[in-house]
Order: C-alpha cells, then structure tokens, then sequence
C-alpha cells in the first residue's frame, strides 16, 4: 500500500489559495516572492492566486510606495457550499494559531 509516495495518490489538506491567503494574513506587507517560497510555488502562481481571491472579494491591496499591502476581508463567507457558514476569519483564527 502507497502512503504519499511519488507513484501513489498525492494530496493535501490546503489548497495553494488557502496557504496564500495563510501567509497574507500574517504578514500583509509580504511579497509576492516571499509567499512563493513559502508556499513552494512559483511566483507566477501566486500571481495568479492572489487575483482570485481579489476578484473573488477575499483579498484586496493597496500600492504603498514600490510594495502592495493586503487586506483580507474577514467577514467573508468560505465559498463551497459544503463549507457554508464559517467566515474567512474563522478559518484563519484556526490556522494562524
């Protein structure tokens, strides 16, 4: 039997939005490149994710000089209809313990 193993079924807990939002949440002034170390992505992909949530109403930024600084809407309701009612901050207070 496989157990993560590169010829077995591979899967995590969190998507890659999740962890990108995670690292926003704790550090707002973070760089694009920052998150995508953190995150073991690639800069382009976070790029990508941060649009999504923006375009989604998750996440929004302002231009601060040369760097954006986030800001991620708490009240937001998580968006699968099977995870219906917990806001985003629920979800970060559980992860960024």
């Amino acid at each position: 039997m496989e157990n993560g193993t590169a010829t077995g079924r591979q899967w995590t807990f969190l998507t890659n939005h999740a962890r990108v939002l995670v690292q926003i949440a704790r550090d707002p002034g973070i760089r694009v490149r920052d998150i995508a170390d953190l995150c073991l992505l690639t800069e382009r992909a976070v790029q990508r994710i941060i649009s999504d949530l923006e375009q989604a109403g998750y996440l929004s930024h302002e231009r601060r000089g040369r760097t954006n600084h986030y800001s991620v809407t708490a009240t937001k309701q998580l968006r699968h209809p099977a995870d219906a009612g917990p806001t985003v901050a629920e979800l970060l207070a559980t992860l960024l313990r």
